[in-house]
């Protein structure tokens, strides 16, 4: 399978899920996904987006060398299907902890971003709350951030806050 032309081919649930049972958990098959993730024009990041975040649903372990070029690629991102699936990653995978201030700082900012994806959101608020274990002193902060946002919050935002037990 070329997979470039595989996410070109069509965007629909059934192709992602061809695509991804392709790579499975074949590192070589899956830099080459990360590749079109990472490096391609809009359209085939936004489409391996969706890909990307599934293979590592099934094979976490295929993240793990890739964090650190993830949340590098947040600072210029293509499309916002590429922020939503690396926060979606995030939330799905246990991050070293060198990379934990890093994290906390870039989902904190999406989480009290204005105009911030609500998807976004709800994935930085999952993963500020899973590191707020680790840091406790980071419960604080969240709870202070998600009242700050409830008054003009959406349905979706004040349903995945009530989730969050601080």
């Amino acid at each position: 399978m070329h997979l470039r032309a595989a996410i070109l081919e069509e965007h629909s649930r059934k192709q992602m899920l061809r695509i991804v049972e392709y790579v499975g958990n074949d590192k070589a098959r899956f830099k080459v996904l990360m590749q079109l993730f990472l490096h391609d024009e809009y359209r085939v990041s936004q489409r391996a987006a969706w890909a990307v975040s599934n293979c590592i649903q099934q094979h976490p372990e295929l993240a793990k060398k890739y964090l650190p070029i993830l949340l590098d690629n947040l600072k210029n991102p293509v499309h916002n299907a590429v922020i939503r699936n690396t926060v979606r990653i995030l939330d799905m995978v246990e991050i070293p902890e060198k990379l934990h201030a890093q994290v906390i700082n870039i989902c904190y900012e999406y989480v009290a971003g204005r105009s911030t994806p609500i998807a976004v959101k709800a994935f930085s608020l999952s993963v500020l709350h899973k590191l707020s274990k680790i840091y406790p002193e980071l419960k604080t902060e969240l709870k202070s951030l998600i009242e700050d946002q409830l008054p003009t919050a959406t349905a979706a935002f004040k349903s995945k806050a009530k989730k969050i037990k601080l």
